[in-house]
């Protein structure tokens, strides 16, 4: 059965399942764009990489501290066996091993003869949202694209964290902007209410085929399905957390979704 909720379902949204509807999302745009784009153009999935370091008091420290060195380590020493020569190092340092680096999928168009991308499609993940360095990479790489030739979507579902930077952003919780190359800097947008179906929206291609067209609240719906989300993400909360009345229309489409039979 499609998701209870009209719109985005903020369940989606706690940790525990975002990463995995992030990337089942970005697969199953392919499988939505594919047939309309034959064979003048066609989609690949891609990915940038987050690296993230932690503190220094939490990093795994390979090496001997310098204050275990003896004088005699400062010296290159030879031990000739055969014809091998190990020489220590004069000095040991230490350097970190513990990190991990997050995969974000995005998708690209690409023209099937001149073989250059045409448009740039990302689903907005909290590492593109939360401040810090992976919000500049990303901010970064979103300059690059708004400056060349080449179209951009960007779908925002999260509602935690600030929107993307525009000299007018709408009331939301979440959102989707069409960036046509031709129509720069002007952009369109569509603002999306917790409660509000998400949009059937453009995809801005080139002639001869100047669009496609994707409706978000179908391919959620064929998501939803596929990775039988409603028999764990309700064991979670929202997050963030909703309030107020929102909180209590959450609960109630949950608790009659699951009175129903599957």
């Amino acid at each position: 059965m499609p998701s209870p909720f009209p719109g985005m379902n903020p369940y989606l949204e706690q940790p525990a399942s975002w990463q995995d509807f992030h990337n089942s999302f970005v697969g199953a745009i392919r499988e939505a764009l594919s047939p309309q784009l034959s064979p003048h153009f066609f989609v690949k999935i891609e990915e940038q990489l987050f690296i993230h370091e932690p503190s220094a008091e939490e990093r795994l420290r390979i090496g001997r501290a310098d204050v275990a060195m003896s004088r005699k380590s400062e010296q290159p020493q030879s031990n000739i066996a055969g014809n091998q020569t190990t020489l220590e190092a004069p000095r040991q340092l230490l350097v970190s091993t513990d990190f991990e680096v997050e995969k974000h999928l995005f998708l690209e168009v690409l023209d099937r003869q001149r073989l250059d991308v045409v448009t740039v499609i990302e689903i907005l993940s909290p590492s593109n949202k939360l401040s810090g360095v992976d919000r500049e990479q990303y901010l970064s790489k979103r300059r690059s694209i708004l400056r060349s030739p080449v179209n951009l979507v960007e779908i925002d579902l999260l509602r935690g964290g600030p929107k993307m930077p525009a000299e007018e952003n709408p009331d939301g919780d979440y959102g989707v902007l069409v960036s046509r190359r031709e129509d720069r800097p002007r952009v369109g947008y569509w603002p999306i209410m917790l409660r509000d179906p998400l949009p059937r929206i453009p995809i801005p291609l080139r002639d001869p085929i100047p669009f496609a067209w994707l409706d978000l609240q179908d391919i959620l719906h064929t998501v939803y399905d596929r990775a039988y989300y409603k028999d764990f993400i309700y064991l979670g909360s929202p997050a963030p957390p909703l309030h107020g009345a929102d909180r209590i229309w959450a609960e109630q489409i949950v608790k009659q979704s699951q009175a129903s039979p599957s």
